[in-house]
């Protein structure tokens, strides 16, 4: 009581202590393609709310439910903090809110939320000297972007983004009810984790917007007709390996920001959603194979990442298997080791045996365990054979393979013993999508990257992405020579389960020894996409080959992906340096499909090839 007299005493004057600085660190705004948001890191809070921007309805939810005189008082309720303290006084702390708007922000700003009596003298002072400096609309503006709303969203467009995958200036009269309803309690009426109570909630907030006459008794009848679609996790949540991936980078191009900044990047949210989608639907369809973890990256012929999941569910687990997980290719190396054979002058028709082998005290063994005698170069990649291989880059020399293999793209250390051949090397998701974008798109080597531009939220560039010219690694008639052979490895070879009719496409099963690893690395003219399937404890898989779930998942990925870029046939000289396609102008959630929408299933299940996937 004594701490409340003096406030009271301080109340009454002219003068207020002066108010700490408002303190807000910089925030780093990722943004696809089209500018959707991907990602948020730094600061915590975002920038006052624009209330401009709000239909009218939203701020006036909130304030009908936490603070109905905001617009009259100077910053506390009186006769409310008298009910805080009778019912306190016995216990000597305060047991009950009675916190306005501006003693809340003040609250956030300033102090703990520790409930005792002396804080909330402060929260009081902090409250009155807040109304005297600033206007009603600034502290509502920067009230609504601090106040935390659950599941890690804080401020009123993180959470219409994490709740409905939409921009707060969208928000229905339901929709701001049920945000306004959240702030009693985070936890209790999340309405993800507790959708009843936040039902209930809400309709206390419809009520008391009717009561203060923000909307009438229609408005509310038809806000509560109206089915309330709640996305059970972030819409976005997949792309924070693309975002991760990210910001390690944008820390060396431009440092520790002083001010907020966007980073554009190459990712296309709605490539992203699809990816994500078909690659849960895949993981949950082989389950029972013990199929535990995928990852995915999809580039353009100029080597913008489209497309990037890094796992199963970043929730669990950020941990990147597109970037920094490094795995046995298995028998997605094998083209480089053609590449070497072509470039030394051999051609696909030319005849190879398929029988035993021994390269020093090494025999390496089909996946069929049977041989095929004579066959073509074509086919012997086709069907994957391993004897072929292994005595292709015996013959052409390991090191020209590797060397191969370093000119399209692949940046890990290339062993170069005999059984490099069919695919011992540990490489990444990435830089293998990245190789084969180099068949996709004539020749040219690209390096995978991310970021576009840097720049501050008030249009100033810090950073903008060179044009790189092209630099030629593969020739013809070897490159062409290669795409023919990779064409018939969906045709007619492992990769059958990759087909989608009407498309010209080309690509290489994966499967080591051991069932540990299985790949489909695959692409169309200007387009590349590689998908990676294992377990993180390198334990073996229950026969998972390439041409099985991960063609699966390349096929569920590329129907959607194939319709959103320009159809191009597979190049055989140098690719164009236009842009692959234009950026896509729909909004966030038109960008991803709703919860209950289908998720492209593959090609009804044929049957595994002859000879198996290697």
């Amino acid at each position: 009581m004594i701490a409340f007299a003096a406030v009271l005493s301080l109340l009454a004057g002219p003068e207020l202590p002066r108010l700490p600085e408002i303190r807000r660190d910089p925030q780093v705004t990722y943004v696809d393609r089209s500018g959707a948001v991907l990602g948020v890191r730094g600061g915590r809070y975002a920038p006052p709310v624009d209330l401009a921007k709000l239909p009218s309805y939203v701020p006036a939810a909130f304030i009908a439910i936490e603070d109905r005189r905001f617009y009259e008082h100077t910053g506390f309720d009186p006769v409310g903090i008298g009910r805080a303290i009778v019912a306190g006084v016995s216990e000597g702390r305060a047991t009950q809110g009675a916190s306005t708007i501006t003693q809340q922000l003040a609250r956030n700003l300033f102090l703990t939320s520790d409930r005792t009596v002396e804080r909330k003298a402060m929260e009081l002072l902090y409250a009155v000297q807040l109304e005297r400096t600033y206007s009603k609309k600034q502290l509502l503006a920067l009230y609504l972007s601090r106040v935390y709303f659950g599941s890690g969203a804080y401020g009123l467009e993180a959470a219409s983004q994490r709740y409905f995958n939409k921009p707060a200036a969208r928000l229905t009269i339901q929709e701001a009810a049920t945000l306004a309803g959240v702030l009693k309690s985070p936890t209790n009426y999340n309405p993800v984790e507790q959708p009843q109570r936040a039902a209930q909630r809400a309709a206390l907030v419809l009520n008391a917007m009717v009561d203060t006459g923000a909307i009438t008794q229609a408005d509310r009848a038809k806000a509560q007709a109206r089915p309330l679609k709640v996305a059970q996790a972030a819409p976005t949540a997949p792309a924070q390996y693309f975002v991760d991936w990210l910001d390690g980078q944008r820390r060396q191009l431009v440092g520790q920001p002083k001010q907020d900044v966007v980073v554009e990047t190459t990712l296309d949210l709605g490539l992203e959603s699809a990816a994500a989608q078909n690659t849960s639907a895949v993981l949950a369809r082989h389950k029972s194979l013990q199929v535990a973890q995928a990852a995915l990256v999809a580039v353009d012929g100029q080597g913008r990442v489209r497309a990037m999941i890094g796992g199963g569910d970043y929730a669990k687990g950020p941990f990147n298997r597109a970037v920094t997980a490094r795995r046995q290719a298995g028998s997605a190396w094998k083209p480089f080791v053609y590449l070497a054979v072509l470039e030394a002058g051999r051609t696909p028709d030319m005849a190879v045996v398929d029988e035993p082998l021994t390269i020093g005290t090494w025999s390496p063994q089909n996946y069929s365990e049977t041989y095929l005698g004579p066959i073509t170069l074509q086919v012997a990649l086709a069907q994957s054979v391993n004897t072929v291989a292994a005595r292709l880059a015996d013959e052409v020399g390991r090191p020209n393979v590797a060397a191969a293999a370093h000119r399209a793209g692949i940046v890990s250390a290339i062993n170069t013993d005999p059984a490099m051949a069919l695919g011992t090397t540990l490489v990444s998701p990435l830089e293998m999508a990245q190789a084969y974008a180099t068949f996709s798109n004539g020749g040219n080597r690209v390096s995978a990257y991310g970021i576009e531009r840097i720049r501050t939220t008030g249009g100033t560039v810090l950073y903008q992405r060179k044009a790189v010219p092209q630099q030629p690694a593969v020739a013809n008639p070897p490159l062409s020579d290669l795409n023919l052979m990779l064409r018939t490895v969906i045709t007619s070879g492992t990769g059958t389960r990759a087909a989608i009719p009407g498309y010209d496409l080309a690509g290489k099963t994966g499967t080591t020894s051991d069932y540990k690893d299985a790949w489909f690395a695959g692409y169309t003219g200007g387009f590349t996409t590689v998908v990676w399937m294992g377990r993180d404890d390198g334990a073996p898989m229950g026969r998972v080959t390439g041409g099985g779930p991960p063609a699966e998942l390349w096929r569920g990925f590329m129907s959607v992906a194939l319709k959103r870029v320009p159809k191009q046939a597979i190049p055989v000289g140098p690719a164009p340096a236009a842009p692959i396609a234009p950026p896509v102008a729909d909004p966030i959630d038109a960008l991803i499909p709703a919860p209950d929408a289908p998720v492209q299933d593959p090609q009804e299940p044929v049957q595994d090839p002859p000879f198996g996937d290697r």
